[in-house]
């Protein structure tokens, strides 16, 4: 989903600046942590005082909060354009590993330790409840032959409030949170570095939790 233009010069001018402002407070977290951002430095990297830099941004959580919103929205637009091209589970898993891949910093403010003190907004919900519905629409169309529901199945059935309104049974919902939770714990542990000097090929074990998921 693409951002409405701003419609006269001055509006397009602070859409400008407002972008310059987060591409420096991308650059700032890099370097030290979303916990670190300062307005005041970011001020200083732009030759703009604290106050007038104050007049795009009201301060850091609303800057943050910006940053987290453009994340999430990316990662919604990415998952749906590869639903929208026919995608699968795999497709959506190796679309997630791209996009992580691509802005480490991005993934980590979204999926990573949380900013001490910040609460997101709602509507950041919204759109990550985008992103999950997306994922459930795949798991309900690629549903293994009928089997017993298993303990977390049946839970899930009475519990089922973080997939909204979707109507996916509870199988694709145990599929779904399967997808979730073993694709970032590989992702977050790969970015990080964990993995580093083990000897193998984090995308390969990526691919095969993947596959595991989608029933190869």
């Amino acid at each position: 989903m693409s951002k409405p233009e701003a419609s006269t010069p001055r509006e397009r001018y602070r859409a400008q600046v407002r972008e310059e402002i987060k591409k420096h407070a991308w650059e700032q977290i890099a370097t030290a942590g979303a916990s670190a951002l300062s307005l005041n430095a970011i001020a200083k990297r732009i030759g703009m005082s604290g106050p007038a830099l104050y007049r795009y941004f009201a301060g850091r959580d609303e800057l943050i909060t910006e940053l987290i919103r453009d994340a999430y929205r990316s990662l919604a637009d990415t998952f749906r354009a590869r639903a929208e091209a026919g995608a699968g589970l795999d497709g959506l898993a190796h679309a997630l590993r791209a996009w992580a891949l691509d802005d480490p910093q991005r993934y980590f403010l979204v999926y990573g330790t949380p900013v001490p003190g910040y609460h997101a907004p709602e509507d950041t919900t919204r759109i990550t409840s985008e992103i999950m519905a997306v994922l459930l629409d795949a798991c309900a169309a690629e549903q293994p032959p009928a089997a017993p529901p298993s303990p977390l199945e049946t839970h899930l059935a009475g519990h089922r409030d973080w997939a909204g309104q979707h109507p996916a049974p509870p199988s694709a919902l145990r599929r779904a949170l399967a997808f979730w939770t073993r694709l970032h714990g590989v992702l977050s542990l790969e970015l990080a570095g964990h993995f580093t000097g083990m000897g193998f090929d984090p995308a390969r074990l990526y691919t095969a939790e993947a596959e595991a998921v989608a029933g190869h």
